[in-house]
């Protein structure tokens, strides 16, 4: 265990979860900047935004 009582394997789980909220984070930024259509061009900013986040807020609860 370390410091924070999560276990490697727990550890490298989390890694794995940020890991892919970031690339869905850069995929949605890659969309919204493709796309024409306003309305949808701001759901994928926000869901980018949002992924984005979910990443961070996890990192910070190690």
């Amino acid at each position: 265990m370390n410091n924070n009582g999560l276990k490697q394997s727990e550890l490298n789980w989390i890694r794995e979860v940020v890991s892919a909220h970031n690339m869905s984070s850069s995929k949605l930024n890659a969309y919204a900047e493709q796309v024409q259509d306003p309305q949808i061009k701001q759901m994928f900013a926000k869901a980018s935004t949002q992924a984005k986040q979910a990443a961070q807020n996890l990192l910070q609860m190690l």
